[in-house]
């Protein structure tokens, strides 16, 4: 591109290229190939966001929210094709059991450096600790540790600590809460001997043009009628149940949120974490339409969303 524009210097090289080029001159020049709505390098920004952890089982800690990261790949040629992973939340266990950690959540392109987050962290039940994961996951009400968010490292952090359950010292007692997602994202509640944890917050973004939370943590089962369930984390956490409820505590679909604990369910299994998301932002200007998986699609101001609830590619 150099070289042609130096020879455009001279009026013997300029007379050639118009007398063999004519009108095609501006097309190799500029529209680099066929497909490019706008041509040139130019920025993608990225969100994403793993699935949550589940809430355990008979007086279960909450489900941390899954890993939560954004990047932005800078001077993307056209051509470059990104694929996108997108992790389910964990299910619900159906027996008295801890939960289980979410799926990753990736994005990579040639010659671009490969965005991971990690699965939120399971929960604990009894005496069990909450899991490690892109953020922790909750402990059990019986004096069981939260997870380790952060897992593996990243910088920046992806996740917060699961809350820890108490010292079973009271007639009643709580579980912890799970962790919330992302570099701001809120450590999960200790349980006490009245309330179980909170769900750490999450994350917000402002990635589609309007701030939104997610990768909140699950809150902690309450043990009996007598004590407070945790409340969700923002950013589409389930909240924990008591005793007594009759509901599943889920987290919301595609926030990345961790499930609510659950005491003993009528129907025999805790709450589900919420599946992760991956979102692309480019200028209008540049998209190329080209997409795989079904994407929505829609705009904010001067760029194009990508939001993938499953995994697909897109081709800049």
């Amino acid at each position: 591109m150099r070289d042609l524009k130096n020879k455009l210097t001279s009026s013997k090289n300029t007379k050639n290229i118009q007398s063999k080029k004519g009108k095609s001159f501006g097309y190799q020049v500029l529209g680099f190939g066929s497909g490019v709505a706008g041509g040139g390098p130019y920025d993608i920004n990225v969100l994403v966001v793993a699935g949550g952890g589940s809430g355990a089982y008979n007086n279960g800690g909450g489900g941390g929210g899954g890993g939560m990261r954004t990047t932005t790949y800078s001077t993307v040629d056209p051509g470059i094709t990104f694929t996108t992973t997108v992790g389910a939340g964990a299910a619900g266990p159906t027996s008295s059991s801890g939960g289980d950690q979410g799926s990753n959540s990736v994005i990579a392109g040639t010659g671009f450096t490969t965005i991971t987050s990690a699965g939120g962290g399971a929960s604990g039940t009894g005496t069990g600790d909450g899991g490690d994961g892109g953020t922790g996951g909750g402990g059990g009400y019986n004096n069981g540790d939260g997870g380790s968010g952060n897992t593996p490292s990243t910088d920046p952090s992806q996740g917060a600590d699961g809350g820890n359950g108490p010292n079973a010292g009271g007639p009643a007692h709580g579980a912890g809460g799970g962790g919330g997602g992302g570099a701001s994202g809120v450590a999960g509640a200790n349980g006490t001997n009245t309330k179980s944890g909170n769900g750490g917050n999450g994350t917000q973004s402002s990635i589609t043009g309007s701030a939104t939370y997610y990768a909140g943590g699950g809150g902690g089962a309450a043990d009996n009628s007598t004590e407070a369930s945790g409340d969700a984390g923002l950013g589409g956490g389930g909240v924990g149940a008591k005793a007594e409820a009759d509901t599943y505590c889920d987290a919301t679909a595609n926030t990345g949120g961790g499930g609510g604990g659950h005491y003993t369910p009528a129907q025999n299994r805790s709450g589900n974490g919420g599946s992760g998301v991956v979102i692309l932002s480019v200028p209008t200007a540049s998209y190329s339409s080209t997409t795989t998986g079904s994407p929505t699609v829609t705009t904010s101001g001067a760029n194009t969303i990508i939001k993938f609830t499953g995994s697909g590619s897109y081709v800049s």
